[in-house]
């Protein structure tokens, strides 16, 4: 797809002399992902540099004319500086635009993912977790809302690798730290050409990043910048820190740095190429077709054979297109490698930054393999999202049943006369006596209610004693319930994985101590319900003068006994624990409602202690679940995750399609190197070839077009 002007980056330097082509007319295909075009273009830019000077008049290209739309202003560089993704004059393509935004709703949705519970892989999603979310912000996202920025090659390694000493040596310059000690590299260091400071200066790449210009390395997250006119224009190199520093917090962000890479610069040792940490990260790059090239640094004579296991290793990896250099051992001459030493590197990377066609050709060949990686791993992360709703329901599911089942627990103590025994019976026995009232009872209804007036208006302070006998006897059975039932899902937790995790530092095994004064006032809550229940019945015509001749204290203990006495409060009475007790307090309330009225008011009575009990409960049950709530795994769903990637997908394939209709429309570029002093080294000729033995090249061309065809996918394999 021919390069439009990035509607993102309105006066940003132009990158190529004259107008921003698409790549030219050669239609050789390439290994490389996306790539436009074939690798002739790399081919005639590396066969074609020689190093600026009056020897070289034919690479001494036209100065591009910067007076377009794309033109920097006086001081580009500077403060006053417009940002690069300001909106500018020409527009994305729709294509382009299509994936920016599908990436930007599936960034919001990544964001908005929370994977909190210990899950089976929850740790190793939520890294993946973040590597997207990183690789989103500090790349993908900024590389297509500004495709004219300079190409950003990452040198990353092992410790003690060499790498600042291999970028100071290529650029001729002391621009970062080498060192003994390590972690040598505690802050990365990105080398840009001077007018290209515009593109890095702002938090469009790596904005967790803040930027400092000074010459020793700030503490905390920082990423310091220097200007070199060594290097090309559009071309930026940035040494990272150690991938297998001591320090973890330098080693994920050389993890970080590296995501956010158009091309890896990984160098290693003969010592230490086989290293498990690298090559981690090795194939990961692999796997998501970023573009690779490997320096094997500190070959000591006689030792070149490693380079070729190296190249074996590589091939088993899926890199065996990436180029390998060879740096053999050599002393240091004012902390810089010999030129010849670092020679190869320095042409490739002068070729790369000469050739505008090849810039772009790296550039989408990693943009489309983190597309494809990208929406891989979202595809995962809604797996584990999906895991995380799951594991919510279970531990939910698990606490909902245990106190479930303490309400129905505490409801069949209440149903089937069980409380009245003990000192509930004998308070209610206290209250109603024996002998006459008894009697009473049995010689009949009238003389009965004759009786049963004159006993409650002779003795009332008996009522209250049988409530609170009550009261203590339901206490004990909601508190037992309450235990059973936390012991159970403390249990049910403990035995899992993500409900284990829950558990640390929380005293959720037993009951809180507040709970008995809870329980208390909720049954006298209770009670005053019944009593109320009492009122509003007598207060009807038929019953009011009774009720209020029996009183309504005396009245709300019977319904209590009753209530309890009963299964269910429908049926007629049952005999039960406390014989003719029970029978008492159902021909009680008979004679002053009548039957219809008392196993109504027996059915309210038990649905509003149930209501209470089931409140106790579900405060009880919430000290669990609302761990759960806090953490909102509840929420976590794939379906969304899995439709945004759907959305990626498809507009990246659109946007491929467009690129490759417009491959070929556009002339091919000139190399632009005028405005480069050039990196130190690209005249030095070895003694032999940098690169890695065991690879011929294509017969009847020079060594160097061989190499560069390997590069770009090119030649024998």
């Amino acid at each position: 797809m021919t390069d439009q002007p990035d509607a993102a980056a309105p006066g940003a330097p132009d990158q190529e002399s004259g107008a921003d082509h698409g790549p030219g007319p050669d239609p050789a295909p390439t290994s490389a992902p996306g790539a436009g075009s074939g690798a002739s273009g790399w081919t005639r830019a590396a066969d074609r540099y020689r190093a600026p000077g009056p020897e070289a008049p034919g690479l001494a290209a036209p100065v591009p004319d910067v007076s377009g739309p794309d033109a920097p202003g006086p001081d580009a560089s500077g403060p006053d500086a417009s940002r690069p993704d300001a909106p500018g004059p020409t527009p994305p393509t729709p294509e382009g635009d299509g994936l920016t935004a599908a990436l930007e709703v599936l960034r919001a949705r990544l964001g908005a993912l929370r994977l909190p519970l210990e899950t089976s892989g929850a740790a190793t999603a939520r890294t993946e977790l973040r590597r997207a979310t990183d690789q989103l912000d500090d790349y993908l996202l900024p590389r297509l809302r500004a495709q004219k920025a300079p190409l950003l090659v990452v040198v990353g390694g092992s410790t003690g690798a060499g790498k600042s000493t291999l970028v100071n040596s290529i650029l001729g310059e002391q621009v970062t730290q080498p060192g003994v000690l390590r972690p040598t590299t505690k802050a990365p260091v990105l080398v840009h050409h001077p007018l290209d400071a515009r593109w890095f200066s702002t938090d469009r790449v790596l904005p967790g990043l803040a930027r400092v210009t000074g010459s020793a390395p700030e503490p905390g997250r920082t990423l310091r910048l220097v200007a070199s006119d060594a290097l090309p224009k559009g071309l930026a190199l940035l040494d990272a820190p150690d991938i297998d520093s001591v320090d973890a917090a330098n080693r994920e962000l050389a993890a970080q740095l590296l995501g956010a890479a158009d091309l890896w610069l990984f160098v290693t040792t003969s010592a230490r190429y086989a290293d498990a940490v690298p090559w981690e990260l090795l194939q990961q790059a692999s796997a998501r077709k970023a573009q690779v090239a490997m320096v094997l640094d500190r070959v000591d004579p006689g030792a070149e054979a490693t380079a070729g296991d190296l190249r074996d290793m590589m091939a088993e990896q899926g890199l065996a297109d990436s180029p390998l250099f060879v740096v053999p051992e050599a002393g240091l001459t004012d902390g810089l490698l010999p030129e010849e030493s670092v020679g190869e590197v320095s042409r490739w990377l002068t070729g790369l930054g000469g050739d505008a066609d090849a810039r772009r050709r790296v550039i989408s060949a990693t943009r489309d393999g983190v597309v494809d990686s990208l929406v891989g791993r979202v595809g995962e992360l809604a797996d584990a999202a999906d895991e995380q709703r799951t594991a919510d329901a279970r531990l939910r599911h698990v606490v909902d049943r245990a106190y479930a089942d303490a309400v129905s627990q505490v409801t069949a103590a209440t149903s089937d006369g069980a409380l009245l025994r003990g000192e509930v019976l004998a308070r209610w026995q206290d209250f109603v006596g024996t002998g006459e009232f008894f009697r009473a009872v049995e010689e009949g209804i009238g003389r009965f209610r004759d009786a049963v007036a004159g006993f409650f208006r002779g003795r009332p302070k008996q009522a209250p004693q049988v409530e609170q006998a009550i009261a203590h006897g339901l206490e004990s059975v909601v508190l037992d319930a309450a235990e059973e039932a936390a012991e159970r899902s403390y249990q049910a937790w403990r035995g899992d994985a993500a409900g284990a995790a829950l558990l640390e530092g929380l005293e959720l095994s037993r009951t809180p101590s507040a709970l008995r004064a809870e329980v208390g006032e909720q049954i006298r809550a209770w009670q005053g319900d019944v009593l109320g229940l009492v009122r509003e019945q007598g207060e009807s015509k038929r019953g009011r003068a009774r009720a209020l001749s029996f009183g309504v204290n005396g009245l709300g203990v019977a319904l209590m006994i009753f209530v309890f006495a009963s299964t269910g409060g429908l049926t007629g009475i049952e005999v039960g624990i406390a014989g003719g007790s029970a029978v008492l307090a159902q021909r009680l309330l008979e004679a002053v409602f009548g039957e219809d009225a008392v196993r109504g008011l027996a059915v309210q009575a038990r649905d509003r202690l149930r209501e209470r009990i089931e409140a106790v409960m579900a405060g009880q049950a919430a000290r669990y679940t609302a761990q759960l709530d806090a953490l909102g795994s509840a929420e976590s769903t794939g379906a969304g995750l899995r439709s945004a990637a759907e959305a990626v997908a498809a507009a990246a394939a659109a946007e491929r399609r467009a690129r490759a209709l417009d491959a070929g429309s556009g002339a091919p570029s000139v190399p632009d190197l005028a405005e480069s002093r050039g990196l130190r080294g690209v005249d030095a000729r070895p003694a032999g070839d940098g690169l890695a033995p065991g690879r011929s090249d294509a017969p009847g061309e020079p060594s160097r077009k061989g190499f560069w065809r390997r590069l770009f996918g090119e030649g024998d394999r």
